[in-house]
């Protein structure tokens, strides 16, 4: 498709790049805009406009429960034996070799060796290790894919979490669910296509609003948090002696005076405030239709748990994904923080199990038993590992791990996947990969890849060059794929 310009004058240069990038999403984005006149489709890939893929997904819709702070796998997933029969000695040099701590642990005398005190025991047909403080999962480990083999370069928080949700470590790109709005678009023209639910709970690294941001593409694209209680998106009611009539009147109104002003400025940023407009519109009808639980019946609430019954916890957001699931949106993202365990760990883990444990589990039935999990992927995982040894002083029955960056766990399910299998290996310290190192790259150009985009033509120009997700690495894990 060729764009003239009749005007150099009223061209402004975010236009100019705009209509000169050539990208697979633009395309999709009309989905958003068919009932209005103003719609256009600026330089689509002439194959992704009228197949809409690269190839044929593996999965139509993503739940992504990001758990924030860097779950401790040698409690959880990974089970080392040697790790507890050696409790207490000193990391052996030629294990640690020449990589960097952080400055927490980087000054210690010595680095003692932590072994759970968690009971392991293996379940299902795979008879995949589980610890004991997640008697939930065993019943949905003959369904999912652990990935034992995850690593990253990022050692702090901030840098890995953004890593994993953008592809970079510096701020300010797009999140992985923009590029799936941007790639994909919508299937529901009532909701939007990317929805960001977070925890209630108090505690833990902070989250920003940047983690699902929309970076340099169309601010259509950022995902939408919903809150917990009666009214899930801000401001989205209408105001006391305002009905609905008077306010698509308003709407009408104010959309004439954007269309006005986008012809005469030509900026596509008033037509994604038209669409944003027109969508919140829609949302209030589909908003609490969605975040109504009283639908639902007992034994949801048995199988979730109690905590489903109340807004904001990660059980009721569990739900609420099922939920939006079930409305076909796109990208589901439900983070939970309070995985950062310096000291303390035994308690605190304890404790961040008992609340995610039992909904991630349910989730995964729930979605099965709906038929839905074939084309849904659940990903679940944080930002980074724990260290095999003791951050501070090791103290019977207390212990605490420093962050790791060179090995860790997360585990998917649904979508394309392959279930009952454990992908890569540690070695028996849990320090370092041994078997199929899984790269963040890697780990996200595989989540494209099942969604039926190749991850290596998503891209978007922008101040004059290609962006991607997965910039100039990543390959797809197809052992994994189904």
């Amino acid at each position: 498709m060729t764009t003239t310009f009749t005007d150099a004058t009223s061209v402004n240069r975010r236009l100019f790049f705009r209509r000169g990038a050539a990208g697979i999403g633009v395309a999709a984005l009309a989905n958003l805009l068919k009932e209005n006149a103003h719609a256009a489709v600026d330089q689509a890939d002439p194959q992704l406009e009228s197949e809409g893929l690269h190839f044929a997904p593996k999965a139509k819709r993503i739940i992504y429960l990001c758990q924030s702070g860097g779950p401790a796998q040698h409690d959880l997933f990974d089970y080392k034996p040697l790790l507890n029969q050696r409790n207490g000695s000193e990391l052996p040099a030629s294990i640690r070799g020449q990589q960097r701590l952080t400055g927490m642990s980087a000054n210690q005398s010595s680095l003692p060796l932590a072994g759970s005190q968690f009971k392991f025991a293996q379940h299902g047909q795979s008879g995949a290790w589980l610890s004991e403080l997640l008697p939930y999962h065993r019943e949905i480990v003959d369904d999912v894919c652990f990935v034992k083999s995850m690593y990253t370069e990022a050692i702090n928080h901030d840098p890995a979490i953004t890593f994993f949700q953008t592809g970079s470590q510096i701020a300010g790109r797009p999140s992985l669910g923009a590029w799936m709005s941007y790639g994909l678009g919508s299937e529901n023209k009532d909701l939007p296509s990317f929805i960001v639910l977070v925890s209630s709970n108090q505690g833990g690294q902070p989250l920003y609003g940047r983690l699902w941001g929309s970076g340099f593409l169309d601010s259509r694209h950022q995902g939408i948090q919903f809150r917990g209680g009666a009214d899930p998106v801000l401001y989205l009611s209408n105001p006391k002696g305002v009905s609905s009539s008077r306010r698509r009147a308003q709407l009408d109104v104010i959309g004439q005076l954007n269309r006005h002003q986008f012809q005469r400025e030509l900026d596509p940023e008033i037509e994604s405030r038209i669409a944003q407009y027109e969508m919140a519109y829609r949302m209030q009808t589909s908003v609490p239709d969605a975040a109504n639980f009283a639908d639902e019946p007992e034994s949801t609430f048995k199988a979730y748990g109690e905590d489903a019954r109340t807004p904001g916890t990660f059980a009721a957001n569990c739900l609420l994904a099922r939920r939006l699931a079930q409305r076909d949106v796109r990208f589901i993202q439900v983070y939970h923080q309070g995985w950062d365990q310096h000291s303390n760990l035994p308690k605190q883990i304890a404790g961040q199990a008992k609340e995610t444990d039992q909904a991630s589990a349910a989730l995964v039935k729930d979605l099965k038993q709906c038929g839905l999990l074939k084309d849904t992927l659940v990903i679940w995982g944080g930002e980074f590992g724990r260290t095999p040894y003791s951050q501070g002083t090791l103290k019977p029955g207390n212990y605490g791990r420093d962050h790791h960056p060179r090995c860790f766990t997360t585990w998917m399910a649904g979508g394309g996947i392959k279930p009952g299998i454990s992908y890569g290996a540690t070695d028996e310290f849990g320090y370092n990969i041994t078997e199929k190192g899984v790269h963040v790259h890697d780990f996200n150009a595989t989540i494209l890849h099942l969604m039926g985009i190749d991850h290596e033509r998503l891209t978007f120009k922008y101040q004059g060059r290609r962006f991607r997700l997965t910039d100039v690495h990543g390959h797809v894990v197809n052992e994994i794929v189904s």
